[in-house]
This record gives structure tokens, C-alpha cells and sequence, in this order.
């Protein structure tokens, strides 16, 4: 069976990993000249190194992710501590937690695609339309070339063209948050700042979460700004240091060091889309942010589309006479988890921009309740506990 993935991200590259493994034929189409991704990082939470380890990855996984020691809070002017989670050997979830330069796990995934299929991703094929005739998906490309696969995945993100062929145009709505990204080097900061863990900065109108890629060489951060005067979506916007620094006037100076070493500040708006009801129709289906894009506050955007493709892949494994069907299971069991997981991320705005972070005490206190242990443990072991490779697929 001929398959054919529309997009060659994260998403799309591991959902071609996991289909090869079950014996498909995968063929990856991006628009893009190269593959590649803006310097940022990506954050591979237990569920998801779960989904990649299943695809043979292990070796690769660790060898060019960073394992982090755990996470801390931190007051936004103060720069007070307090344990949010260990990491580690006292990971609780069963499966590791690291820490990626975006480029470098894509890299991997496309090194991994290319040996087990050589030739299997095709640049420069930007899709513009696909039709059905009997059990055949047609696929025209903006250049003119056009295929037939058995079945077409849409992995193409937020913007997804595919997703806009199958159920129009989406509507959009601006969160009243923007955000900043960029990395820090090692050496500008280390002296001053934990190389080791993860760090979220809490504060009554912002939160900044950093953590160490490329084995601490790299220091990644992303900031989270309640503003009403960026509107564009889309992480390639180059801001400034100036700007940025407009943003933390009276934050630790901590906040300042890292904020004037980024190498380039990128801003990006951050925009909300409610989860499709439906991502198929008939031999088409939608994975990852083509379908349910989540804002960033759980870390989960790459880690839901690496369950899905693994997923997927088991879906299709096991109902090969019936692909259709086989697109409902996948379905079925995805999008219950994936609307909760975009739903909670949205309400984690009020928890970490919370006016009463303003002052000390109440701020603390706030802190105290949130990321009580028992509490953290309540909001993060479903996610990070969740296996694509067991869960069930009901008929």
C-alpha cells in the first residue's frame, strides 16, 4: 500500500518511520527546498520518546538529545526557587525526557527515513489539490506534478493546505499572547545560569521557559507575553533585543543576561484553533498540528504528532482490506486525548500569567498551590504516561 505524507516535519518524518516499520510503501512530500528548521528547540516529553523509541531510535534519541536533571520555578523579580519536577533517574514516567535543538531531531529522523527507504522525501512539491476516484487519492502539486497513493496523509501544520481541501478555511483567534524564542550560548551565560535542568520563570503578565540542547552547549528560551500588538503567526518573524528587553523591565537579572544573548530573538503570535471534528475523508486523514495545533504552555505539539503516527500506523497495520475504516479507529482513539491535551494547555495561561504573582508572598503562595507535588503529578502523569504503542483501538 502507497502512501503518501504531505509535509516533512517532525510530524510528518515519524509518521513515515512508524508506516514503514508496519511494511508500507511511504513517500514524503515538502514544500520547502531543504529540510530544516529555524533555530528553536523541542522539548521530547516521556509519551513522546515513548512513541520514537518504538521506531528503532533509541541509539540516535540518545546520543543527540540532552537529558535534563528536572525542572524549577522561579519568581519572576525575585528569582526564588521552588522543585517543580525531577528528572533523571527519579523519572516517575517510565521513558526519558529530552531536550532537542528542532534541527538536530529532525535531522535524525530524516537520516533514519533515509537509510531504511533511500529517496523517500521529495522537496520542493508544494501541494495544491487532491481528489478521489475509486480507491485512489490523486495529488497535483503547485508545480505541476501530480501522484496517486492509496491513502494521503496530511502532516503540514497549522496552515495545513490539505486540511483547507478537505473542510475549508478554519477560523483562527488571537490569544492576546505573543511569544519570544531564540538560543543562548553556553558560554555568555553559564556562570550565572542552570545548564543542567529546566527552568520556568513565573510572573504576573509573562513566563519564560528555558532548557539545555545540543548537551548544554545551547541554552533554549521562550517567553510568553501577554500583548495585543503582534498578530502574526509563524515562528520566522526576527524581532529585536531591544524589543525583547521591553518586555521584562523589572525582571531578575537573570532574565536580563539571558534575554540580551540570544542570537536572534524570533516573535510569533500565539493563535487558538479549536480541534477538528472530524481530520478524514475517505483515503485523506490530518495528523498533528494540521488537525489539533495546541498553544505551547504543555510542551506537546511534536509529542502529540509522534503518538499519532504511531498510531496510525497500528491503525492501518491491522485493518489493510479496510483503510477507511481503519482511518475512523485511528481517529477514534486520538482525538478524545489530543482535545484535552490543546484544551488544557489554553487553561495553563491563568496559571502561569497570575496577577497574584505580583507580589511576593501571594506569589509564592500561588506557586506553592499550582506545583504542589501532588497536584503536578495530577496534571502531567496522563500525558507523560500515555504508551501509542498499546493503546487501544476499538472497532
Amino acid at each position: 500500500m502507497k502512501v503518501a505524507i504531505i509535509g516533512g516535519g517532525l510530524g510528518g518524518l515519524s509518521a513515515a518511520l512508524a508506516l514503514h516499520g508496519k511494511g508500507f510503501d511511504v513517500e514524503v512530500y515538502e514544500q520547502a527546498a531543504e529540510l530544516g528548521e529555524v533555530g528553536a528547540g523541542v522539548q521530547l516529553t516521556p509519551n513522546g520518546s515513548r512513541a520514537l523509541l518504538s521506531l528503532d531510535l533509541e541509539e540516535e534519541l540518545l546520543n543527540v538529545g540532552t537529558e535534563t536533571t528536572g525542572k524549577t520555578i522561579y519568581l519572576w523579580d525575585t528569582a526564588e526557587t521552588r522543585d517543580f519536577m525531577r528528572l533523571g533517574e527519579e523519572n516517575q514516567y517510565g521513558a526519558p525526557y529530552l531536550t532537542f535543538h528542532r534541527a538536530d531531531l529532525l535531522g535524525l529522523l530524516k537520516e533514519a527515513l533515509e537509510k531504511r527507504k533511500p529517496g523517500a522525501v521529495y522537496l520542493n512539491k508544494c501541494f495544491k489539490s487532491q481528489t478521489q476516484v475509486d480507491d485512489t487519492v490523486n495529488v497535483e502539486f503547485e508545480d505541476g506534478t501530480r501522484i496517486s497513493a492509496d491513502l494521503v496523509i496530511g502532516a503540514d501544520g497549522i496552515h495545513s493546505a490539505v486540511r483547507r481541501s478537505l473542510f475549508g478555511q478554519d477560523q483562527a483567534e488571537f490569544t492576546g499572547c505573543m511569544a519570544w524564542r531564540g538560543l543562548v550560548p553556553a558560554d555568555a551565560i553559564d556562570e550565572d545560569i542552570d545548564l543542567k535542568g529546566g527552568s520556568m520563570w513565573l510572573g504576573p503578565k509573562a513566563h519564560i521557559v528555558t532548557y539545555p540542547v545540543r548537551k548544554g552547549k545551547l541554552l533554549n528560551f521562550i517567553a510568553m507575553v501577554d500583548r495585543d500588538d503582534w498578530t502574526v503567526e509563524g515562528w520566522n518573524q526576527k524581532g529585536t533585543t531591544e524589543e525583547a528587553m521591553q518586555d521584562f523591565v523589572g525582571w531578575h537579572k537573570n532574565v536580563h543576561l539571558m534575554v540580551e544573548n540570544i542570537e536572534t530573538p524570533y516573535k510569533w503570535a500565539l493563535i487558538v484553533r479549536q480541534p477538528l471534528a472530524d481530520w478524514s475523508k475517505g483515503r485523506v486523514t490530518l495528523l498533528g498540528d494540521a488537525c489539533h495545533s495546541t498553544l505551547p504552555f504543555l510542551s506537546q505539539g511534536a509529542n502529540m504528532s509522534f503518538e499519532d503516527g504511531v498510531v496510525l500506523a497500528r491503525a492501518l497495520s491491522a485493518f489493510l482490506d479496510a483503510p477507511e475504516k481503519a482511518l475512523r479507529i485511528y481517529e477514534e482513539a486520538r482525538k478524545e486525548r489530543t482535545k484535552a491535551i490543546v484544551e488544557l494547555s489554553a487553561k495553563q495561561l491563568k496559571r502561569v500569567h497570575n496577577p497574584n504573582l505580583q507580589e511576593r508572598d501571594q506569589g509564592m503562595e500561588h506557586i506553592d498551590r499550582e506545583y504542589e507535588s501532588g497536584r503536578v503529578d495530577t496534571r502531567y502523569r496522563w500525558i507523560y504516561g500515555y504508551d501509542a504503542v498499546t493503546t487501544e483501538l476499538s472497532e
